[in-house]
């Protein structure tokens, strides 16, 4: 089974660009580097040259350093497909990845020895030092019901398989309150979404085929990291839906007790905004009564975007600073609908997908 890709060449999306340059202000990269090569249309502008030059060698660094958040495609006023050029290129040209991101691509494809590693992870935790320790402490493990028959199914990711064992319980409440419910199929594998983004086209169409083996029979997917969505919604083979929005489309079924003022900040993902699901977000929380809600602002991406916490720590790291200086000090809580965006943000805050919060105040 080959990675479905559209139609047009390589050169042909690339000559989409009209090269306007109002993409600039919204690439993170360039917000940092200032730099031609490191935007959406010095990146166009080598993609072009290598589509018509294949055999082209080198360090392509500055095309390797693209988060591929998209946030390019949002302001373009030509539509450029951008993600779908850089997914092409990268499969004929990938990035050099460090090991930790080699290391974590191998464990994402491989979901069993994952958990198995986060499972370690989580009971050596409180004795490592700081800086062996990439990421949060994962979530003790809960026993997940397992409807006999729904014709709904719930995506559980890779790492999103362990840490997001309280969400998918989350999910599964709120819906039941709507008198519905859903199968979590447990031979479903990762989204490909990282594979895709590092070159790996054969690996992401491998986890694609399994996937849409787990989810054959069933009309829906319902997807709690917005990361995901759009991967699953190219090769899963069902329709698949934002969680946030399945239930944001229901949402005068659902009735809430009041959060007597609490104060929580919501971080909108690159991929939220893209998709248009953080509108159904801000809709869900705000049937909370007395809930008061403080969207962050758009301080451009965290830094997450997949790989890229583990291939350049520092350079995440310089990304995620004005997006926590943002969250107002009253805020008790986080909330987040990305699993890669949470686990970055992870600090002393506690931070939730937004489910989770949701589902505490369910009547």
């Amino acid at each position: 089974m080959a990675f479905p890709l559209k139609s047009p060449s390589r050169a042909d999306l690339a000559g989409q660009c009209v090269k306007c340059g109002l993409c600039l202000p919204h690439c993170p990269t360039y917000a940092l580097a200032g730099m031609e090569a490191e935007s959406p249309r010095g990146r166009i502008a080598l993609m072009a040259d290598l589509a018509e030059n294949p055999g082209q060698t080198g360090d392509f660094k500055h095309l390797d350093a693209c988060l591929g958040c998209r946030r390019c495609e949002t302001a373009c006023p030509a539509d450029v497909s951008y993600e779908q050029l850089l997914v092409e290129t990268r499969a004929v040209h990938p990035p050099d990845l460090p090991w930790p991101g080699k290391a974590a691509l191998w464990l994402m494809a491989h979901k069993s020895v994952l958990n198995g590693v986060l499972g370690f992870y989580r009971v050596v935790f409180p004795i490592l030092p700081a800086r062996w320790r990439p990421l949060p402490r994962p979530e003790a493990a809960t026993a997940e019901p397992a409807p006999s028959r729904s014709r709904n199914a719930i995506f559980t990711g890779c790492a999103a398989d362990t840490y997001e064992h309280h969400a998918r319980r989350a999910l599964q409440q709120v819906l039941r309150a709507l008198g519905d419910d859903a199968v979590i199929p447990s031979t479903q594998v990762c989204c490909g979404q990282a594979a895709r983004h590092a070159g790996q086209a054969a690996r992401a169409a491998t986890l694609a085929a399994v996937n849409q083996s787990a989810f054959s029979g069933f009309d829906r997917i319902l997807v709690l990291a917005s990361g995901c969505r759009s991967a699953l919604q190219d090769t899963a083979g069902a329709a698949v839906e934002d969680a946030m929005v399945y239930l944001a489309e229901r949402a005068e079924q659902l009735h809430f007790r009041s959060a007597q003022g609490r104060h929580v900040a919501l971080h909108v993902p690159c991929t939220a905004a893209f998709h248009g699901s953080d509108q159904a977000t801000q809709l869900l929380l705000a049937r909370i009564p007395d809930l008061q809600l403080s969207v962050l602002p758009n301080s451009g991406c965290c830094g997450g975007a997949g790989l890229h916490q583990l291939g350049d720590p520092s350079r995440a790291a310089t990304l995620r600073a004005p997006v926590l200086a943002a969250v107002p000090e009253a805020a008790e809580v986080l909330l987040s609908a990305n699993i890669g965006c949470r686990l970055h943000l992870s600090g002393d805050r506690p931070i939730l997908h937004p489910i989770e919060f949701m589902a505490h105040y369910l009547e």
